[in-house]
């Protein structure tokens, strides 16, 4: 069972899980192949922003809807060794149902026809995540409410196809400050009940703020600052008082938006007692930046032009930036390029390349593939997974 697995790597390790986002086939084909080569666990972290079911047109990575995605890596996983996680999965975390502007109701079914696109293929966790709300601020309590019912949903779909699952869950959107301890305390409570009453598994983790955020090509989170923050407990002291309320209550704990850390942040993890971590955007502008690179080393420069062109005009790094930046154009480009990967223009752009490089003996997507896999692994290491 998935539970036992991670369990049991964890208790050996002694170490922090690595989830990594699939924001390319190069990132998903290095994550499975250090996955095999060390004989580690990683999770492959699907937003529905970049996978879904075909009923929400797929999503951003590749064009792949749910089941080709899961079909891909399932097959490709010779050793068994990569775990299939939704990231962000619910009410309004696909584009579709915020441009339609759907109602509360009408969101909470479209996320529960995602979540069994997810069984169906063979997820094996799913991430509970009601935070986001287009129409209103809802409190913690009408959150967990959204929480138990897509829950109890999702388990008694599992049950009916025979599919082996468990749960994370997290009550609000990621910050650059931690949870309160009194707030960690009473989610899991009521959680605990929850699940007690319905006879239902408590969930496996719960999504812990500790003070990191990502904006732009840094994090810029409490969690790496050598300054103290003001009003909050420096990270050494108050995360392993969050660590002890999560093993009060049978959960582990887990980080979103690890990335950009230093190594020795990084290595402190396990350290602390972080159970896992998330990774996305950072390997998505490492692949951007060792394409760019690659073309303009090569004297392919109206390439690299395009894509920087391409990148910057679909205007997804908008909401990665801080307010009154001063990053260039280009930085921008590097930040959403990720996001362009799969269209049909990035493909003619690399397609007008690779037969150049071939000749030089550099083949691009092996190129690629290597660089996200150097950074992976400075995660893998520093959490003690190898």
């Amino acid at each position: 069972m998935i539970q036992e697995k991670i369990q049991n790597f964890l208790n050996k390790n002694r170490c922090t899980l690595l989830g990594v986002g699939p924001i390319s086939v190069n990132c998903i084909d290095a994550a499975i192949e250090l996955s095999n080569e060390h004989s580690a666990p990683l999770m492959l972290i699907a937003s529905r922003r970049q996978i879904d079911s075909e009923d929400f047109g797929g999503g951003y990575v590749n064009n792949w809807s749910t089941k080709m995605f899961a079909d891909y890596v399932i097959n490709k996983d010779k050793k068994g060794k990569i775990i299939l996680a939704r990231d962000h999965g619910g009410p309004w975390q696909n584009e579709k149902e915020i441009n339609k502007k759907l109602s509360l109701r009408r969101a909470m079914e479209s996320a529960k026809a995602s979540y069994c696109a997810d069984i169906d293929a063979g997820l094996q966790i799913l991430h509970i995540d009601p935070s986001v709300d287009i129409f209103d601020s809802p409190n913690v309590d009408e959150i967990l409410d959204r929480i138990f019912e897509l829950y109890e949903f999702c388990w008694s779909y599992a049950q009916s196809k025979n599919k082996d699952i468990i749960f994370e869950i997290g009550t609000e959107e990621q910050s650059a400050s931690s949870n309160s301890q009194e707030e960690l305390d009473y989610v899991l409570d009521k959680v605990g009940n929850f699940c007690d009453r319905q006879k239902l598994p408590r969930p496996f983790f719960v999504v812990i703020q500790t003070g990191t955020r990502v904006m732009e090509m840094k994090n810029v989170g409490s969690f790496d600052s050598p300054l103290r923050i003001v009003d909050e407990l420096p990270t050494e002291i108050q995360v392993p008082k969050m660590v002890q309320i999560c093993n009060h209550h049978g959960v582990f704990m887990k980080e979103h938006n690890a990335d950009y850390l230093s190594d020795d942040a990084l290595s402190w993890h396990p350290r602390l007692g972080i159970h896992a971590a998330n990774v996305a955007p950072e390997f998505g502008v490492v692949e951007s930046q060792t394409l760019v690179n690659i073309f303009e080393q090569n004297g392919m420069h109206i390439q690299a032009e395009k894509f920087l062109e391409l990148s910057y005009s679909s205007h997804k790094w908008e909401k990665w930036m801080i307010e009154g930046t001063s990053a260039s154009d280009r930085e921008r480009s590097m930040i959403s390029g990720h996001y362009i990967f799969s269209t049909p223009e990035c493909y003619e752009i690399k397609r007008s390349a690779q037969y150049d490089l071939a000749r030089k003996g550099i083949d691009l997507d092996r190129a690629l593939k290597a660089s996200i896999k150097k950074a992976i692994y400075r995660y893998m290491v520093n959490f003690r997974m190898i």
